[in-house]
């Protein structure tokens, strides 16, 4: 239950940041947090990450559901913490991003970056969550997982 509350958070983070960024920020305009930096600004995005994929809006609408009813199913049959974590992260933002896409059609980015002379794609809150499950989930699969070899999934058919 508690990873469904931490989804539960991140969605609301997410939409309580594009609200005041709609309500406050018109398109495309550039606020400096931190001069040639850092920018708070208001992107309507139709496509997915870096702009992929522009106008598939149906694309989305059908493999969102789909994706998060496959974390919601490992998160409930998986007992690892650190894995149900990461899961529930890129399920947050996954619902954050696809309240935009049904309501609006289009994902509100709202966070800008420049490295030197390079923008960096603009992105939300959802964005984040999003990717820092998945470094997560690449932690658990690189360093934390570990199959259950072959001759003890043997023996455990065997007990049941």
């Amino acid at each position: 239950m508690l990873w469904i509350i931490i989804s539960i958070i991140i969605v609301v983070i997410d939409q309580i940041a594009k609200y005041y960024v709609v309500a406050n920020i018109q398109t495309d305009q550039m606020i400096p947090v931190v001069d040639k930096f850092f920018y708070l600004t208001l992107h309507r995005n139709p496509g997915g990450a870096w702009s992929i994929l522009q106008d598939s809006k149906m694309v989305f609408l059908i493999i969102i559901p789909i994706i998060s009813a496959g974390l919601i199913y490992l998160m409930i049959k998986n007992k690892s913490p650190f894995l149900r974590l990461s899961l529930s992260m890129v399920l947050g933002g996954a619902i954050g991003n696809y309240i935009d896409r049904l309501l609006i059609g289009k994902v509100t980015d709202y966070l800008l970056f420049y490295i030197g002379s390079y923008a960096f794609p603009i992105f939300n809150a959802a964005d984040m969550a999003v990717t820092g499950g998945t470094i997560l989930l690449a932690v658990y699969m690189l360093f934390i997982y570990k199959e259950t070899p072959k001759k003890n999934q043997d023996e455990l058919k065997d007990e049941k």
